[in-house]
């Protein structure tokens, strides 16, 4: 089959290529996807699971993205809740060969119906986006109808995600990032947007949950920000300031199928909307994913058409 490869950390997306692989088999409780739509997140080359397996032994060449929809091709031995010729989406392990592929091995588990109306590239962007947003927004920060949000990067794929669902769940949502991101933020859903380059982040007051992509100075500047009893969520690794009186939570996305179907669901009824970025064929990955500059949004691979 043909897929996108990286041998070299250093490289990063420069060092991907297209080459042959060998057909994946699928396993025990696992499904083998044929692979029509995959997301690409650009700092996955960064984190060790793309380069070693869980003992931190090398597994390059290894094949990147692991957000997926396509249609189930073969079961592996004792795999249940899916079927040949089903439609899914889903979020692949961190440590296997990914999706920038024709076919890919990913357990049943992981991953979820895709309605018949929902266009497989439509599925891929919202895997890791939706569920990321979701899980920051409801399991980690508790969000409640009424309470406000301030959510970092608002124009980008999470972020545009969870200024959604905060918005849908009741809440008043503050969004930031460049300049250039502001009317995207607004057309969202963000009710207020501010400027990061050029508006003081202090101006924006008291939140009851800060939603963080960013990090560094931002994200330790925006622990002043959360009201008495808040909480800071972020994607970006432990944060290095807290609220003086909340809570201060680092997660990591998993993939879940309720969750999923969720997400699913909102995109069926007009609820939520997808952020696609770039879309390029598999022969034009490595191009696409090496852009001269990034477009906002979540950058989609096209497997098959």
């Amino acid at each position: 089959m043909k897929a996108i490869v990286v041998t070299d950390e250093a490289a990063g997306t420069a060092g991907m290529a297209l080459a042959e692989r060998p057909l994946p088999k699928a396993g025990i409780n696992d499904v083998l996807v044929e692979v029509h739509a995959s997301g690409f997140t650009w700092t996955e080359l960064e984190w060790p699971s793309t380069w070693t397996d869980r003992l931190g032994r090398d597994r390059t060449p290894s094949i990147p993205g692991h957000e997926v929809a396509g249609v189930v091709s073969a079961l592996g031995y004792g795999t249940t809740g899916l079927s040949v010729g089903r439609r899914v989406f889903g979020l692949t392990d961190w440590y296997r060969d990914g999706t920038l592929a024709e076919y890919a091995a990913v357990e049943a588990r992981n991953l979820a119906p895709l309605p018949a109306d929902v266009d497989f590239t439509v599925g891929a962007s919202v895997v890791m986006p939706g569920l990321t947003a979701w899980q920051g927004l409801f399991e980690h920060g508790r969000l409640q109808a009424g309470q406000s949000v301030l959510v970092h990067g608002a124009a980008g794929a999470v972020g545009s995600m969870a200024t959604q669902l905060a918005r849908e769940a009741g809440a008043y949502v503050i969004g930031t990032g460049r300049a250039a991101g502001r009317q995207t933020a607004l057309d969202f859903g963000a009710q207020e947007f501010l400027d990061l380059e050029n508006d003081p982040l202090e101006d924006v007051g008291g939140v009851d949950l800060v939603f963080d992509v960013i990090g560094g100075d931002i994200g330790t500047r925006s622990a002043g920000l959360v009201r008495p009893g808040g909480t800071l969520v972020t994607v970006t690794g432990p944060p290095e300031a807290r609220p003086a009186d909340g809570l201060a939570i680092d997660f990591v996305v998993v993939s879940d199928r309720a969750q999923l179907g969720e997400i699913a669901r909102r995109v069926r009824d007009g609820r939520l909307r997808a952020n696609i970025g770039d879309i390029a064929t598999l022969d034009d990955a490595v191009a696409a994913l090496n852009p001269t500059e990034r477009a906002e949004g979540k950058p989609i691979i096209r497997v098959r058409p």
